[in-house]
């Protein structure tokens, strides 16, 4: 491709709206351009890098014996209350409605679709192990587009789906999928880490996400050093906090004492209290699906709200509000508490859910359920009936790790695939069912796993970069090599150099731009490093009086070769095996 043949529109200066270094790289390069928040147009080179990424993914998912079909994207909305996600899912679904005024959701996942699927194609066991993919665009309202590509409104993934007739089988299936992520983005240049991760809305036994640190990451990674553990902050579990939950001797009762005015954690902590935060007690309430829940987590601890979504078995709860909770409690947030005898009428009969933290603490200070008062020498075993235990605190750095007993670290990083092994949930709420060899049904078992080809394209580019622009991998450049005459006149001896290297690098296989603008040499380099080409040539009349041209890998010095060597040279250069 010759430059001025296609449409590479750089920019000096970084637009306003961009946030984060590749963002501005995607707008800079001319890779991208924005229509409105979190929609964007891909230009030629962008979308050459995007189709590179889609051709690695296209090359392993069918290495390791996936099946790829095309799905539609305007979903009926009846499988999704099918499967219970019409109202789980609605805050990233999108609706339209046809000339008739029938429903239609665009999809932002295609679990539903695949397994409708194959609940009218599979009924033998014989037909299994099956699994399926696409890449196709997605759709999610998301409520805050940002970061260009990372989080958008359109966009565009790979899914799959895999349907087995036992455990062992979907574990196998699982592990294959694994194997081809981590082949895949090995593939495309990235450092990723494979982290065990929640499984959100879409559900099922477990699942592991691949993460790409990255300081502008929207995610938390937890891990330790020597590598054998890493994990979603979601997910994440430690040894328990570094100080010790107190655990003194207590007076019979509790004391009622008051705090006019203390409505915080913070607040209690300070004279004249001076409740260390670690001897309280948080309670939080929740209403989840029209009914009030107490969570209790230690005063110096954080929820994890997808460790209680995964408690309660939904994602449909909310924090109660100040007149519900006075409703069903008599006191104000800053007052609550779970201690039995405080709880009277219909607040006796809430469910409290206790952090594993929390267990035989003894000494504790925690709300009366009167406005202006708390509790001191509070025991849990002996004042509080909880319902349920559970890990429910968010880790900490520096807390031990609970299968090395290092310190965790936190990073933040970019999600950029992520495995489920999903089970059974989808197959039994939409009849996916087969006959095993003893002709009884069975609902087949499955998995999905998705890649954000659009959002890995950018987190290449967040990892990969320096000061002058984008520091592309080969693998996934939109040109490999760009060819750079310093003198583009028709006849002149760099030009008919660079129309020969060209020409021989394209017969070779090589993906090669030769840059034929009649601007400045200091200008076109700039372009070059800004767009990131692995490779660059240069040809002057200067060094060709020597006999010799100049390559340049992106980030790397000069080597003067000779004319006739060039082509050789770039190719050694290019060989992945030196």
């Amino acid at each position: 491709m010759r430059w001025t043949h296609t449409f590479v529109p750089t920019l000096k200066e970084t637009p306003a709206d961009a946030e984060i270094t590749s963002h501005k790289l995607l707008l800079r390069a001319g890779l991208v351009r924005k229509l409105t928040g979190g929609l964007y147009t891909f230009l030629p080179l962008g979308l050459r890098a995007l189709r590179k990424i889609e051709q690695i993914v296209r090359e392993e998912m069918d290495r390791a014996g996936a099946l790829e079909v095309a799905m539609p994207c305007l979903q009926p909305p009846e499988i999704w209350q099918q499967s219970g996600r019409y109202v789980s899912a609605a805050e990233v679904l999108y609706h339209a409605h046809d000339r008739a005024q029938k429903e239609w959701v665009l999809g932002p996942t295609h679990e539903e679709v695949i397994t409708s699927l194959a609940a009218a194609e599979i009924n033998s066991y014989r037909q299994l192990p099956k699994n399926f993919y696409q890449i196709t665009v997605k759709f999610r309202d998301e409520i805050r587009p940002r970061f260009g590509l990372m989080r958008a409104k359109e966009f565009i993934m790979k899914d799959a789906y895999s349907f087995d007739a036992t455990d062992e089988a979907a574990s196998a299936s699982y592990q294959k999928m694994y194997d081809a992520y981590t082949r895949i983005f090995a593939r495309c240049g990235l450092k990723t880490v494979a982290v065990e991760a929640d499984t959100g809305v879409i559900g099922g036994k477990f699942s592991h996400e691949f993460m790409v640190p990255a300081e502008t990451g929207e995610n938390e990674v937890v891990y330790c050093e020597s590598g054998r553990y890493a994990a979603n902050i979601e997910k994440a579990t430690s040894q328990g906090p570094l100080v010790p939950t107190p655990k003194i001797p207590v007076p019979a009762t509790p004391e009622k004492f008051a705090t006019p005015g203390v409505a915080t954690i913070d607040a209690l902590a300070q004279p004249p209290y001076g409740v260390a935060p670690h001897h309280q007690i948080k309670t939080l309430i929740f209403l989840a699906e029209s009914k009030l829940v107490l969570v209790l987590v230690r005063g110096d601890d954080q929820l994890n709200e997808a460790k209680l979504a995964g408690l309660l078995g939904t994602s449909q709860f909310r924090p109660a509000e100040p007149e519900e909770i006075f409703g069903a409690l008599g006191a104000h947030p800053g007052s609550l508490g779970a201690v039995a005898a405080t709880l009277a009428g219909p607040a006796a009969a809430l469910p409290v859910y206790a952090d594993e933290a929390l267990r035989g603490a003894a000494g504790m200070t925690t709300g009366a359920n009167e406005d202006g008062f708390h509790l001191r020498h509070v025991a849990i075993d002996r004042d509080l009936q909880v319902t349920k235990w559970a890990d429910l605190r968010t880790v900490q750095a520096g807390e031990l790790c609970t299968a090395t007993g290092q310190p965790l670290k936190i990073r933040r990083a970019i999600e950029v695939g992520h495995v489920f092994k999903l089970g059974t949930k989808y197959s039994e709420k939409l009849r996916a069912f087969f006959l095993d060899e003893q002709g009884r049904s069975q609902p087949c078992i499955m998995g999905c796993y998705g890649i954000g080809v659009t959002r890995t394209l950018q987190a290449v580019i967040e990892q990969c970069n320096d000061k002058d622009g984008i520091l592309w991998p080969p693998s996934v450049a939109p040109y490999t090599v760009c060819v750079t005459p310093l003198n583009v006149a028709a006849g002149s001896a760099a030009m008919n150099w660079a129309e020969r290297i060209y020409t021989e690098l394209t017969a070779a296989g090589v993906d090669v731009i030769l840059d034929d603008r009649d601007e400045r040499p200091g200008f076109k380099f700039k372009d070059a490093d800004l767009v990131g080409f692995p490779l660059r040539v240069s040809i002057g009349e200067k060094s060709l009086a020597k006999g010799e041209v100049e390559i340049k890998p992106r980030g790397g010095s000069v080597t003067p070769v000779t004319a006739e060597e060039a082509v050789a040279k770039v190719l050694a250069l290019l060989d992945p095996r030196k």
